[in-house]
This record gives structure tokens, C-alpha cells and sequence, in this order.
């Protein structure tokens, strides 16, 4: 019998080697396709998981109350560098005068801002510190006669919790205060420490307003009865000054927003 070529053996596992590498390369691409959806499926998945998300938090939708309450708060607080001066200290205030008659008191200048302790008396002065008073705004108006000089001084504190705090410690007398503020060439030139008759506070949001209030004509505490510093008209006009600029910096804004993107949801 006639033996086969050793070529054709070699054909037959050459054949067969060649078959085995084209499985494996299959078997290896289709291990790399699988690969390859596994992580473009997960690609894909986080892609529109934050493209959701993304949509939820930029889209507008309804304020909740909390959300209200500190845009109100926030507004409040921000107005005492928001507001232009003549928001914060009106030109002109209305009170009510002896026989119930309107009146209106002139704003006759602003003061430079002042640190805390730099414009009340030593004992007010350290509580503001204590609890962190960013700065002092001070105003000084006079009555519709020129007859009452009163300052007013708006203590800033770095929120209202930090302001009941400090509202807390200060102490009730009636003689320390906010430093008067007089502007020289005007009826409040004569308005010192020693002519102010009364001080008080009145405290809104992270403000706590304060007033001090004296004659022009340079007379002193001691040289007032006491009698007549509480039958006065002095007093209550301070008191509607000082309440008015209180009143206006803690008011609610006339309108706040139903939506994170305005009013509509």
C-alpha cells in the first residue's frame, strides 16, 4: 500500500490550528461585546439618572413653607447693605404729636458706619461684641420744631438667634445706649452724651434698633425733672421714629416667591 505524503499531514493541522485561533477570536470578541454593552448600559443608566436629577433640581417646583421662611429671613437680613440709606433712614418720618397732630420728623444726617463698640456705651457695647455685632449704622433726626434731636442706631447682628442672645443680656437702664450723633451747623450741633434724656432698643430680625433722644438747645439729663421727662412729647416721638425704622427693616417683602423659579411651578 502507498504511504500519504508527510504534506498533507501538515495541511490537516495547519487546518485545524486555524479553525481553533478563529473560535477563540470569537469567543474573545464576543467576551469583549458583552464587556463593552455591560458598561455602556451602565454609562447610559447614569446619564439619564442624572439627566433626571438634573431636571428635578433646575426644573421649578413649589416652595415648601421652610423654603419661604428663610427667603423671608434672608431678605430681612440682607437689607441693611441692600437698601439704599435713605431706605433705611427715610428722609422724613411721620409720628403723632401732642393732640394727636401728624407730624413729620427731618433726617439731618448720617453717620459713617461705625464698629459696635465704637457707638454705644461700654456696657452695650461688650454684649454686642460678644455675640458678634457686624456694625453700626447711626442716624440722627429732629422733631417738626427742631426742638428734640434723636439718634438712632441700628446694630447689626449675624442672625436673630445670635440677636436674642444679645437682646437678652443688655441691661434695662435707661441711661446707656446707642452714642448720640450730632452734625455741626444744624440744630442737633449742641446733641451730646450729656444731653441725651432717655435711650431704648427695640429688636427685629438680626436688628437691634436702638434710640437715644435729647433736647437742642444743649440741656442736660440733670437739669430735666424727671417729671417732665415723663409727661413729655420728647419721649413718644423718639420712640415712633426709632419704631418706624424698626417696623420697615422687619417687614415681610410685599411679595415672596411660590416656586423656586418664581411663580410658576
Amino acid at each position: 500500500m502507498r504511504a500519504w505524503p508527510a504534506g498533507g499531514r501538515d495541511r490537516g493541522s495547519a487546518r485545524r490550528a486555524e479553525v481553533a485561533a478563529l473560535e477563540q477570536g470569537i469567543r474573545f470578541r464576543t467576551i469583549f461585546l458583552i464587556l463593552m454593552g455591560t458598561i455602556l448600559a451602565i454609562a447610559a443608566t447614569d446619564v439619564l439618572t442624572g439627566t433626571v436629577g438634573l431636571v428635578r433640581e433646575t426644573g421649578s417646583r413649589p416652595l415648601t413653607p421652610a423654603e419661604q421662611a428663610r427667603y423671608i429671613q434672608d431678605d430681612i437680613a440682607r437689607r441693611w447693605h441692600a437698601w439704599p440709606a435713605d431706605l433705611v433712614f427715610p428722609v422724613e418720618l411721620q409720628y403723632i404729636g401732642l393732640g394727636r397732630v401728624q407730624q413729620y420728623a427731618r433726617r439731618v444726617g448720617v453717620a459713617p458706619e461705625a464698629p459696635c463698640a465704637a457707638g454705644t456705651d461700654a456696657a452695650v457695647g461688650s454684649v454686642l461684641a460678644e455675640y458678634g455685632c457686624r456694625t453700626l449704622l447711626r442716624a440722627t433726626y429732629v422733631d417738626q420744631t427742631s426742638t428734640f434731636a434723636v439718634t438712632v442706631g441700628i446694630a447689626v447682628l449675624g442672625d436673630e438667634e445670635r440677636r436674642v442672645a444679645a437682646s437678652a443680656q443688655l441691661a434695662v437702664d435707661d441711661r446707656v445706649g446707642v452714642r448720640p450723633v450730632a452734625f455741626p451747623g444744624t440744630a442737633t450741633e449742641l446733641f451730646g452724651a450729656a444731653q441725651r434724656q432717655r435711650n431704648g432698643w427695640v429688636a427685629v430680625g438680626p436688628y437691634i434698633v436702638f434710640s437715644t433722644a435729647g433736647y437742642t438747645d444743649g440741656r442736660t439729663r440733670e437739669s430735666v425733672s424727671p417729671e417732665e421727662i415723663l409727661h413729655s412729647e420728647l419721649w413718644p416721638t423718639a420712640q415712633a421714629i426709632a419704631g418706624r425704622i424698626a417696623r420697615a427693616l422687619g417687614d415681610e417683602p410685599s411679595a415672596v416667591p411660590q416656586c423656586t423659579q418664581g411663580n410658576v411651578c
